[in-house]
């Protein structure tokens, strides 16, 4: 009778533990649903919570997080989650001893190489005191540098590591199992994202910038990675005005960040590139005075300013030539709204690439911090922890586009 009692406890402990959970999952109601997932799959059955139009794909139940943001079993005190489950781990063979990522275990980690990744657009960072001289509308683009730096820690906390755009266009998604990756691009070359100062006569990068910041949280979060992509117009001040452009722009190519294009004076597409001609004078130019610069870097990625596409020449966008410096765009930033496809994606298409606004002084719905409150995380890309293979659950299966696996093993669960 005793063991049936205490058979009887345990089953109701336990239905009150997943009810608790489930309750738990179903808060954060988005302010509209709208947003554009609609390519995720859906399995019939699955609860959707407080964030309608944006189902849980896995069918499961959100992986909960702890209390700081870090996901359960996988912090960077305790590793990976140990031991390979039943499934038979992420599918990676260590028996030859090369040093190759420990097994995980799937049930646990829930990787989804198949989920949607934030490429962040970054514009102006300003004083705190500054503020006030700026117009509201203005403000939306830009952020302080406080809340810059609490940013990225809560990136952190949160499981999210930094990866180079390049490497993200590449399908080289090389962060620990369970993390996310997400990819920083600043618009304009502003002196706020990145400028030096001088002192007693050296050349040192100016504190109150974002590759500061940036430099200084790298330092004590090695593993947060320190990446991001510059999009700059060569024709206009870029990172202000102490040393030469030159050295201001190997310093960031030095650091590992990347150069990409913006034009070279920073023109609406669709309202002043008319035709053909000044299409490819202002990215043909640009590229021409980056070689000027720093002789053989290819700007090999385009933002376009203001967000606007030349529709009827959009091929001069992608590539064309300009006083016989010739220019080709592997991929095309636009002005975000929502997170981006998976590299492995049926869906993934460079040359029109998805960004999420960062966090304004003034918020706006679908920004950064929109995105964080309401994105379920078995919707994102979450890592293996393993570059050469591409883990999915069984309802993602259908996103994968094995053409562009690129040799890597696809693991189905």
């Amino acid at each position: 009778m005793g063991n049936r009692y205490r058979s009887i406890v345990r089953s109701a402990v336990i239905v009150l533990v997943i009810g608790l959970l489930l309750q738990g999952c179903s808060g954060g109601k988005p302010r509209n649903n709208d947003h554009d997932l609609s390519d995720l799959p859906e399995q019939a059955g699955q609860v959707q919570g407080g964030n309608a139009g944006m189902p849980d794909a896995s069918g499961q139940q959100d992986m909960p997080d702890d209390a700081d943001g870090r996901i359960p079993g996988n912090s960077d005190e305790d590793g990976l989650n140990g031991g390979a489950g039943e499934e038979g781990g992420s599918g990676v063979d260590d028996a030859d001893g090369n040093g190759g990522p420990e097994p995980i275990d799937l049930e646990a980690v829930k990787p989804n190489e198949a989920g949607r990744i934030m490429v962040v657009m970054f514009h102006r960072f300003v004083e705190e005191n500054e503020i006030e001289k700026y117009k509201k509308s203005d403000r939306e683009w830009m952020m302080t540098f406080d809340a810059f730096r609490k940013l990225l820690d809560t990136l952190y906390t949160s499981g999210y590591r930094l990866i180079s755009l390049n490497d993200y266009l590449n399908g080289h998604i090389d962060v620990p199992a369970g993390r996310v990756p997400m990819v920083f691009t600043f618009d304009d070359g502003t002196a706020g994202q990145f400028s030096f100062i001088e002192e007693n006569g050296q050349l040192k990068v100016n504190p109150n910038s974002a590759v500061a910041i940036m430099e200084e949280f790298s330092m004590q979060h090695p593993d947060f990675g320190l990446e991001g992509t510059f999009y700059v117009n060569l024709g206009n001040e870029t990172f202000g005005k102490t040393g030469t452009l030159q050295q201001r722009l190997q310093y960031l190519i030095d650091k590992g960040f990347e150069i990409g294009n913006h034009t070279y004076s920073h023109i609406n597409l669709k309202t002043e590139g008319k035709t053909a001609e000044i299409i490819q004078k202002e990215i043909g130019g640009n590229q021409k005075k980056m070689y000027e610069l720093i002789p053989g870097y290819v700007l090999s990625t385009f933002a376009l300013p203001f967000g606007q596409p030349s529709k009827e020449l959009t091929d001069y966008v992608i590539k064309g030539e300009h006083e016989g410096v010739a220019y080709e765009n592997r991929a095309i930033m636009e002005v975000g709204w929502d997170p981006y496809q998976s590299p492995f994606s049926v869906k993934f298409d460079p040359l029109a690439t998805h960004r999420v606004r960062s966090p304004g002084i003034e918020p706006v719905e679908c920004d950064l911090e929109w995105w964080l409150k309401n994105m379920k995380r078995s919707n994102e890309f979450v890592s293996d922890g393993d570059p050469d293979t591409v883990t999915v659950p069984e309802a993602y299966a259908d996103l994968v586009d094995q053409e562009k696996l690129g040799g890597r093993k696809l693991v189905i669960y």
